[in-house]
């Protein structure tokens, strides 16, 4: 499984709609609005990095409202919560 963070600025009237059209694309699991530098941050979660590449680059990018972003890729994750194993349904090794 892939995981990026998607950091996002948009418009300033556009905050909400676009943060509904991204959480509305397939392989983003959350859209978080945020306080500090970004407005939103979108967490993505797919199966492979071509379907990563697909969503960040293609989807994300298509949606109106975006006027800058950052995508920070994961490498490992430290959590108490098996996250892996819950968005892992489905998804063949």
């Amino acid at each position: 499984m892939m995981t990026a963070i998607v950091l996002l600025n948009t418009h300033r009237d556009k905050v909400n709609d676009v943060a509904e059209r991204i959480a509305d694309l397939d392989g983003v699991t959350e859209v978080y609005s945020v306080a500090g530098r970004y407005d939103l941050a979108a967490i993505v979660r797919v199966k492979d990095d071509e379907r990563l590449a697909e969503v960040v680059t293609r989807d994300i990018r298509r949606i109106e409202g975006i006027e800058k972003s950052e995508s920070l890729i994961a490498f490992r994750v430290y959590s108490r919560h098996d996250l892996e194993r819950m968005f892992s349904i489905g998804f063949e090794s």
